[in-house]
C-alpha cells in the first residue's frame, strides 16, 4: 500500500483546501433604492457583467433593487456590519461619517455636470472618496445620477411659491436648510415612500433628477415640475474597508478597475437616461415642466446662498472655492 509521507501529506491537504477555497467564489451583495433602468441600477448590472467575466469562478455578484434587500433607511449599517459588501448611496447620506462631503449638497453650487465632473475627478473631490476610512468605509467612485428639479402641486417660478409647502428631503441637514432658506417645510422620508406620501398629500412636493421622478412614477402625482437644476445628486460607491482590504490583491485590483470602467460608462449615460426620461414625463401629460428665466433661476440661487455660509466651517471655505472654481474651467 502507497503511503504518502508526513511532508507529502501537508503540501497534499494545503492543496486541497486551496481548492476548495478556490472553488467557492467571494460572493458581493451589492444593494441599492433605485429601479435597474436608473443610471446606479444601469452601473450596478454592468459591474456584476464584468466582475463575473473577467473573474470567472473567483467572484460572484450578487444585485439588489429597489430597496429589495436594505432601505436607504439600513443600508450603511448593513455594510458596517457586512451584511451587504457595496452599495451607492446618494452623497447626502454622509453628513455623520465626514462632514466635508456635505459640499455635494449645497444648492445652486455647481452650474452643471462638467462642473461636477472637474471637481470630482480632482485632487479635493478625490480626497473625499478616502475621507471615511477611519470609519471602516472606502469610496470606490462618483456615479452621476444628474442635477435635481423642483416638484410640486403648484407652480414654482418664484422662491416665494415655495413657502409653506412640505418638501420630501433625504436625512441631510444641508437640505433641510436648503428648503429652511425659502420658508418651506423640509420632510425627511424614505425614498421608498416618496411616491406614497406625495399621492397622499403627506409631503406637496419633492426634489430629484428626471430618471428618478420619472421611474418612481413621481409624475403621476405632481402636476408641475420646475427644471432648476439647482442640486446635485449623486452617489459615491463604496465598500466596508475591512472586506476590501481582505481580499487578495489580484482580485482588488481587477474589481478597482473594472469600478473604474463602469463609473465612466454610468456617467457618459446618466444624462441621456434624465433627457429619455424627461420625455417620457412630457409625453405622459401628467405634468407641465416649468422653465426659469436666467433672472428668476438667480433669485432663487440667491435666496438660498446663505446654506453656504451656514456650513462653510464644517464644510470648508477652500473646497467651496475649488467647487465654485471648477464652474469656470
Amino acid at each position: 500500500m502507497f503511503k504518502l509521507s508526513a511532508k507529502a501529506m501537508i503540501v497534499a491537504m494545503s492543496f486541497g483546501i486551496a481548492g476548495l477555497a478556490h472553488a467557492d467564489p467571494i460572493t458581493i451583495k451589492f444593494s441599492h433604492v433605485v429601479a435597474e433602468h436608473t443610471p446606479k441600477g444601469q452601473g450596478a448590472l454592468l459591474f456584476k457583467q464584468l466582475a463575473e467575466e473577467r473573474l470567472a469562478g473567483k467572484v460572484k455578484v450578487e444585485v439588489y433593487p429597489n430597496s429589495s434587500l436594505f432601505g436607504d433607511g439600513k443600508e450603511m449599517e448593513a455594510l458596517m456590519l457586512g451584511d451587504v459588501q457595496i452599495i451607492a448611496p446618494s452623497l447626502a447620506k454622509f453628513e455623520h461619517y465626514s462632514k466635508p462631503i456635505q459640499i455635494f449638497d449645497l444648492p445652486f453650487l455647481f452650474d452643471d455636470m462638467a462642473a461636477v465632473d472637474r471637481f470630482q475627478k480632482g485632487p479635493v473631490g478625490q480626497a473625499l472618496l478616502t475621507s471615511m476610512e477611519d470609519k471602516g468605509i472606502t469610496g470606490l467612485g462618483y456615479w452621476h445620477n444628474g442635477l435635481k428639479q423642483l416638484s410640486a402641486n403648484k407652480e414654482l417660478l418664484d422662491p416665494k411659491d415655495a413657502r409653506g409647502l412640505k418638501f420630501r428631503v433625504q436625512a441631510s441637514a444641508v437640505l433641510d436648510e436648503q428648503f429652511k432658506a425659502v420658508r418651506a417645510v423640509p420632510r425627511k422620508m424614505s425614498f421608498s415612500e416618496v411616491y406614497q406620501g406625495l399621492q397622499t398629500g403627506v409631503v406637496n412636493g419633492a426634489e430629484n433628477p428626471y430618471s428618478n421622478i420619472y421611474s418612481q412614477k413621481m409624475h403621476e402625482v405632481q402636476k408641475y415640475i420646475t427644471e432648476s437644476n439647482h442640486g446635485l445628486l449623486d452617489y459615491m460607491v463604496i465598500t466596508n474597508t475591512k472586506f476590501w482590504n481582505g481580499l487578495p490583491d489580484d482580485i482588488r485590483t481587477t474589481l478597482s478597475e473594472i469600478m473604474k470602467e463602469v463609473t465612466e460608462e454610468v456617467n457618459k449615460k446618466a444624462a441621456a437616461l434624465n433627457e429619455r426620461d424627461k420625455q417620457s414625463i412630457l409625453d405622459a401629460g401628467t405634468t407641465k415642466i416649468l422653465y426659469l428665466t436666467p433672472e428668476q433661476r438667480e433669485k432663487w440661487r440667491e435666496a438660498m446662498r446663505p446654506v453656504w455660509k451656514k456650513f462653510e466651517g464644517d464644510i470648508g471655505a477652500d473646497r467651496i472655492k475649488a467647487a465654485e472654481e471648477a464652474n469656470k474651467q
